[in-house]
């Protein structure tokens, strides 16, 4: 190679150009990301709107069961807790159809539209008045809940309950209070759904729900505290072209008796119950060794009898050599016998069975 007198090999050139290439790819960069930061988009605050979707309380998804946002988590997150619940009140829901079907004579079609978990004073605010809404007790857990009845439901219930036509359209009344006919006409409906109420969750738990109380007004149906947490279940019944929504409130505090049971997976229309386990229990109780007291005898005597007794002092029998005695497990009696000898041991001969076979 042949170079021209005053002129040198740059032998760094070529690497002066890549690293001036790399140089030149960060700047740009640098720059998009200036520009980027730079937007009035980057700034920009959320407006109420944005936030009540992303809180899921959007204005527009009011009355809808689905729940979007942070309150669809949480309510998943809670309903999640109690699996048994949704099982519990499909339960109710197939008790209901054939129920109210003989209670109002009429093809009733009943369905859960879904279970939701709220603060008991938003719930309150929230309720579509007029509407009724019935207290009651959980007897065994010693606790109360609220049935509450829309107006739809109630002026419906009553149009099918004093015979009205099929096409009729309802008429509401939405500024008088309810007549004695009407709260009387619901009350019974309320008995009928609390009885179903019982039934649904018996194989669970055994439990009778007492009607207490009818309030018109939200104030008056405080059952707890308004920060507590509520289970609501919402029930729409349907009546050829009429109908309304049911919806069931029972307080966190009113299923704590039952929470572990709630808590089980479904496996079936056992209600979680287990039948390989129950199985191993009632082989492994055959197994169990049990201690057995045989009594010869049982007197009674004076305190002051027995503070006079000493070292070397008698007590009679009144049993003899053939006498029966008892043999208890624990404080049961389970067998009655004869006493004997065998070899050097002292043995007791069976002759009668006191405990009954389990069928």
């Amino acid at each position: 190679m042949t170079v021209p007198p005053g002129e040198e090999i740059d032998e760094q050139a070529p690497a002066v150009a890549g690293d001036q290439d790399g140089v030149d790819e960060q700047d740009e960069l640098a720059a998009e990301w200036e520009e980027m930061a730079s937007t009035p988009e980057a700034d920009r605050v959320l407006n109420q709107d944005e936030i009540d979707s992303l809180l899921g309380f959007d204005e527009e998804a009011k009355g809808v069961s689905d729940k979007t946002g942070i309150q669809a988590i949480l309510t998943a997150a809670r309903s999640d807790r109690l699996p048994m619940l949704d099982v519990v009140f499909d339960r109710l829901v197939r008790l209901l159809s054939t129920s109210l079907r003989n209670f109002t004579s009429d093809n009733v079609e009943v369905s859960l539209i879904g279970i939701s978990s709220f603060k008991f004073g938003d719930y309150l605010d929230a309720v579509s008045m007029p509407a009724m809404l019935n207290v009651f007790k959980a007897q065994e857990w010693d606790a109360s809940a609220i049935l509450v009845v829309d107006s739809t439901l109630i002026y419906s219930m009553i149009d099918i309950l004093l015979g009205g036509k099929k096409d009729t359209t309802l008429e509401r009344y939405d500024d008088r209070a309810f007549t004695t006919i009407e709260r009387n006409l619901v009350e019974r409906l309320v008995h009928v759904v609390l009885d179903d109420m019982g039934a649904a969750f018996e194989p669970l738990s055994a439990v009778n729900f007492i009607f207490d109380r009818l309030e018109t007004n939200p104030r008056f149906a405080t059952i707890c505290k308004p920060s507590d947490g509520v289970i609501v279940a919402k029930v729409q019944i349907d009546m050829d072209d009429r109908g309304g929504v049911l919806e069931i409130l029972i307080p966190y505090s009113t299923l704590e008796p039952i929470r572990e049971l709630l808590h089980q997976g479904f496996m079936g229309e056992k209600f979680g119950r287990d039948s390989i386990w129950e199985t191993h229990l009632s082989e492994e109780l055959w197994m169990t060794e049990v201690d057995l007291t045989v009594v010869l005898d049982e007197q009674v005597l004076c305190l002051g009898q027995i503070f006079d007794l000493k070292v070397g002092s008698q007590i009679k029998l009144k049993a003899t050599p053939r006498s029966l005695v008892d043999v208890r497990c624990g404080s049961i009696p389970v067998f009655k016998g004869v006493m004997g000898r065998k070899d050097e041991n002292i043995a007791i001969k069976i002759s009668e069975k006191l405990i009954k076979e389990v069928e």
